[in-house]
């Protein structure tokens, strides 16, 4: 899970889209939708309060400046995420594939022992990933369904094993037919983009295969 990367959020000198513009700029069937995944609305109002949340934890950071610098992107991001998060649930599910609440419980405890602290892992994910540290538990277990899922399909970390990963998501995005607000870009079924952006989560998460527990 560490990465020596600076961040997992694409660096872009494009400013911050402003939320209030995306507010009034919906899809006119699904007004005030960021995005409608499966039938069911995201909206805009769900995707300020991700933004809110790590913009607040970043300016409480020493790095403040750059993080916020270096995140241009975040709302694209928050409703990318968001969005990712229902396409992974989908394969689980459509493969048989949960994670318990243990298992989110010890993946965390495990990555706290990796990072050196609460407040380390904390910062780590602030920093590499754009992600509040309220946000942190939801990613776990985003990860370790990724992990979980990519082990059930023998996807392992060649270029065949991570087809077979991506072809799983492409297909579970697709029976969740989404549909995007145009401010915030077009989904891509196949290539798992929202419009230019597409943060590398699945192969930086199946290379983290081995630690995971199986077990209920």
């Amino acid at each position: 899970m560490h990465r020596r990367r600076r961040t997992a959020i694409t660096v872009s000198a494009a400013l911050l889209v402003a939320a209030p513009l995306l507010a009034g700029c919906g899809n006119e069937a699904h007004p005030g939708a960021a995005a409608v995944v499966g039938g069911e609305r995201i909206d805009v109002s769900t995707v300020q309060a991700k933004v809110k949340d790590v913009r607040t934890a970043q300016q409480s950071s020493p790095q403040s400046a750059q993080l916020i610098k270096e995140s241009g992107q975040l709302s694209r991001a928050k409703l990318y995420d968001l969005i990712v998060e229902q396409v992974v649930e989908r394969a689980a599910k459509d493969a048989g594939v949960r994670v318990s609440r243990k298992e989110i419980q010890d993946g965390r405890a495990a990555l706290v022992q990796q990072s050196g602290g609460e407040e380390q892992l904390a910062a780590m994910y602030l920093q590499q990933r754009g992600v509040a540290p309220d946000q942190v538990d939801d990613v776990v277990r985003r990860d370790l369904l990724v992990s979980k899922l990519a082990a059930s399909l023998g996807a392992g970390n060649t270029p065949e094993g991570q087809q077979k990963l991506n072809d799983a998501f492409s297909a579970a995005a697709a029976e969740l037919d989404i549909d995007v607000n145009p401010r915030f870009g077009v989904w891509d079924d196949k290539k798992l983009e929202l419009g230019d952006y597409k943060a590398p989560w699945i192969a930086q998460v199946t290379k983290a295969q081995e630690p995971v527990e199986t077990g209920a």
